[in-house]
């Protein structure tokens, strides 16, 4: 036992940005996974809990412990293209108004129930976009990826392990055996799918074993009992398409330093959730940044494998949602719902509707 708590000690003094990054997008950017975790947990049927994961604000820890890194945090936040508010008024001449809604892939009761001002478009909207209506059909959405194997499974003669030094393997191993799993069994998978396994809390993976929606999952159920249009701006082979192009050294670095962080995923899940009932979406980087900084794990490594993260999995994926839901918003009356990380910034949906010419206005 000693020596497991030893080498994971030492792989937490060279954790990087990687975990934070990808536990970011599992949260609030990337569908796919979460929607593959959600297939495979419902087979299950557990009870689900009906309480939240618990977890501390980090934000309030750092506002403090560390009130100059809290006032860095909110500083640079505050510089951030539309990054207060969840939901955006979109207006051009010509056609009825539509909205931009943010979204968060989870299933905690804070994030399924809906402001009230984001029900009533929601309510009052002809058509409504989400990321992927596959959600709806996860049986499908299986056979799909099934047909692509080899965005979720090594089908060559590689394995997971092979990626691993020894001080790396033992830490997994150890890990997997208290899920009840073995090395052996999951060596074919590709890594990303285990962290976003490991990027859940034990609490929300319960809720999705036990078959509870999250919440794109809430609004496209809705949306087809009402009888709306719904439409997807995405296919998530297109989304895990996306995944697999990053670098495996990237992949294999983001798992491995989830299971360092152990207990802290429930602190950096637990700030998200507040930030965004908060409509604070321009906050989270910041944090998770900070997150990095504070442990010493920012390098030149991390920040480039960052840097291509934002690029291919939000920065081209906003161009596509905008090419794809513009149709949508000239026909008017469009609820366009989208993970909450894909608004802010200055190349985000909210700045590149703007740019199209559109008036952008946050609706409190």
């Amino acid at each position: 036992m000693k020596t497991h708590h030893t080498r994971t000690a030492a792989i937490v003094d060279r954790i990087s940005d990687a975990s934070l990054v990808i536990i970011g997008a599992i949260h609030a950017t990337v569908l796919a996974v979460t929607m593959l975790l959600a297939f495979t947990a419902t087979q299950a049927k557990a009870e689900a809990p009906a309480k939240t994961c618990g977890g501390n604000n980090l934000m309030q820890k750092f506002a403090a412990d560390n009130p100059e890194r809290f006032a860095a945090i909110e500083s640079e936040a505050a510089k951030v293209p539309f990054g207060e508010g969840l939901l955006f008024k979109l207006e051009k001449d010509g056609s009825a108004p539509s909205y931009l809604f943010g979204t968060m892939h989870m299933t905690d009761p804070r994030v399924i129930s809906l402001p009230k001002a984001a029900q009533a478009a929601l309510d009052g909207a002809d058509i409504v976009a989400i990321e992927s209506t596959e959600i709806l059909d996860p049986a499908a959405a299986q056979v799909a990826l099934m047909a692509k194997p080899e965005l979720t499974m090594f089908i060559d003669d590689k394995r997971l392990s092979d990626f691993l030094n020894e001080e790396e393997k033992d830490v997994l191993a150890k890990n997997l055996a208290e899920r009840g799993m073995q090395l052996a069994l999951i060596d074919r998978m590709k890594p990303w799918l285990l962290t976003g396994m490991f990027a859940l809390p034990e609490c929300e993976f319960e809720r999705k074993q036990a078959g509870e929606p999250f919440l794109d999952l809430a609004l496209a159920q809705s949306a087809e009992k009402d009888g709306k249009e719904l439409v997807g701006l995405e296919t998530l082979i297109e989304q895990f398409d996306a995944m697999a192009s990053l670098p495996m050294k990237f992949h294999v670095k983001g798992l491995i330093d989830t299971l360092a962080l152990g207990d802290t995923v429930k602190d950096v899940t637990e700030t998200m959730i507040v930030l965004y009932t908060e409509g604070k979406t321009g906050t989270v980087w910041p944090m998770l940044r900070a997150v990095s900084d504070m442990a010493g794990q920012t390098n030149a490594a991390s920040s480039e494998g960052y840097a291509q993260f934002e690029e291919t999995m939000v920065n081209t994926r906003n161009k596509t949602m905008l090419k794809r839901s513009t149709p949508l918003l000239e026909r008017g009356n469009a609820f366009i719902a989208v993970g909450a990380l894909h608004l802010p910034g200055e190349n985000g949906l909210a700045q590149l509707y703007k740019d199209a010419g559109y008036t952008v206005t946050a609706v409190q």
